[in-house]
């Protein structure tokens, strides 16, 4: 298939078509048949969690009609299982004939597409070992001979995590998908499903609509070419460096998130099909949530790890692609640059009123021809020249012992008051204070060109990450609420972080067209 944009298009609505017809019937399980048919098309595996009876097993059975002539095997371990019963039993007539220890693999797991393994944790150490080689390399060692197998999706299930430092711990790292699966919650849907009358074990799957062999040979192909932006890579480190982060902050507590790198390649490998999958050459922001279902190890990490993601998505992806704090350091420093140049700073010593407990100004008042010293700094400040005012007068205890006609003078910081018909200037309490004064002066011509070229280099720098954030938006923005295999919930917060970037610079923009105009114009 070639990678043309149409067919490109064509890739999503095959995909969509054929969920809707992987997911009929099933009620509350979409978002685990969804998972599943990615990390499938990816070659990933995937661990289903919860108690029996939730349709873990109808999930394994109906991903295999999503691939044409796809086989599968599902089993039900327990201790007791042996490697014939999940690899085939050995051949007696290689054994006596050639001397070779050789098992007889068709019908069983490595002659399977897709395969179903429940309880997993409950396979003995002959079984897991076999199990990894698989799960690592899609490889089966048969006697003497290796051969690559088949296998494009394996689920396992449990209703039980590995115990803790048990011998498993190597297979639950392969598993790069974990998703817990419960009852139905909602009650109309539980109502449905008890009373749906329809197989939902019955092949319904259009065979236009099955994936064949030549399809994800040729998808896969693809997938490895799907571009990885700067605000996806981004966001990765930034949840990487914060998964750490959080690592040592509760070290000595219980259960760690702990990433390998081998886990993080998948997890990229993952977001490149999902991207694929949804018709588009590149991996977006809402790709990077599929990470929730790949990081934690126990159901406790699953708040953490997504609020990690959430945050590294709103704060630190677009800003980081369009290196927002290089720009606003570079037009702080520039505006400082600016503002020592043109500006010239020198202090000046004056006479300030002196307030009293915030509230009074004090008269110089040596007569007594009235009681009272202070005068209410609201009621000084409304005073007019010319225009007397009633105004209260206080004691040195503050206690209100006049009420006398004032204005204010023509000589500053003074007041004159009216008493018995007769008017009195008083001067007001002031003290020493100093004041920094700004004199603007024009910069040398020189130091303008200099200006003139670091503003268009900025203007430029800011216009260019615009306009690629413009571009880039169509492709970018137009699925965010109907990504195949992400809640739509994330949306916002993707739009989010893409607005607040897109704001910050058109803020700055506007700030040097301002400091432009501001030295040209001294």
């Amino acid at each position: 298939m070639s990678s043309t944009i149409t067919d490109i298009h064509k890739v999503r609505s095959h995909t969509k078509t054929l969920l809707e017809s992987l997911c009929k019937g099933l009620y509350e399980r979409e978002e685990a048949m969804r998972l599943s048919l990615l990390s499938a098309v990816a070659g990933e595996s995937i661990f289903l969690l919860g108690p029996p009876g939730v349709g873990k097993s109808l999930i394994a059975r109906r991903l295999k009609y999503a691939f044409r002539d796809g086989t599968s095997f599902e089993y039900l371990m327990s201790k007791f299982s042996t490697p014939d019963e999940i690899f085939g039993p050995v051949s007696i007539k290689k054994l006596k004939e050639e001397d070779k220890y050789e098992r007889l693999t068709d019908r069983y797991l490595p002659s399977a597409n897709i395969v179903f393994l429940d309880e997993i944790w409950k396979a003995g150490p002959a079984i897991q070992n076999a199990l990894l080689t698989i799960l690592n390399e899609k490889i089966y060692r048969n006697g003497g001979e290796d051969i690559k197998v088949d296998i494009r999706g394996i689920i396992t299930a449990s209703n039980e995590l590995p115990p803790k430092n048990s011998s498993l711990d190597p297979i639950w790292d392969r598993f790069l998908l974990r998703l817990e699966v419960g009852n139905i919650r909602k009650f109309r849907n539980f109502l449905d499903m008890i009373t749906d009358v329809s197989d939902v074990y019955e092949d319904d799957v259009p065979d236009t609509v099955k994936l064949t062999q030549q399809q994800l040979d040729d998808w896969s192909r693809e997938i490895d070419a799907v571009e990885l932006p700067a605000e996806v890579l981004n966001t990765i480190q930034v949840t990487k460096l914060k998964l750490d982060e959080h690592n040592t902050r509760t070290a000595g507590g219980s259960h760690p998130v702990i990433v390998h790198d081998r886990r993080w390649k998948k997890i990229v490998r993952l977001m490149r099909t999902s991207a694929f999958l949804n018709g588009r050459k590149a991996v977006n922001l809402m790709d990077c949530f599929l990470m929730i279902h790949c990081l934690w190890s126990h159901p406790e990490q699953k708040d953490k790890v997504q609020e990690i993601i959430t945050e590294a998505v709103r704060q630190h992806s677009y800003t980081m692609a369009v290196n927002l704090q290089m720009v606003k350091q570079e037009a702080e420093d520039f505006e400082n640059d600016v503002d020592r140049e043109i500006k010239i700073r020198h202090t000046v010593s004056e006479e300030q009123l002196m307030p009293i407990d915030d509230e009074y100004f004090q008269l110089n008042k040596d007569d007594n021809r009235f009681e009272g010293i202070y005068v209410p700094i609201k009621q000084y400040r409304n005073l007019k020249i010319g225009e007397a005012e009633v105004v209260n007068f206080y004691d040195k205890d503050k206690n209100l012992v006049n009420r006398l006609k004032a204005e204010k003078s023509t000589e500053e910081h003074t007041i004159e008051v009216y008493y018995n018909s007769v008017r009195f200037t008083y001067p007001l309490r002031t003290r020493k204070a100093e004041r920094t004064e700004v004199i603007m002066k024009p910069p040398h011509e020189i130091v303008q060109k200099h200006w003139d070229e670091r503003h268009q280099r900025l203007m430029s720098y800011i216009d260019a990450q615009l306009a690629k954030m413009e571009e880039g938006k169509p492709a970018e923005m137009s699925d965010l609420q109907d990504n195949l295999f992400v809640n739509q919930d994330f949306s916002e917060v993707v739009l989010s972080n893409f607005r607040e970037v897109a704001e910050s610079l058109q803020s700055i923009r506007l700030r040097l067209e301002q400091l432009q105009y501001t030295y040209t114009n001294v």
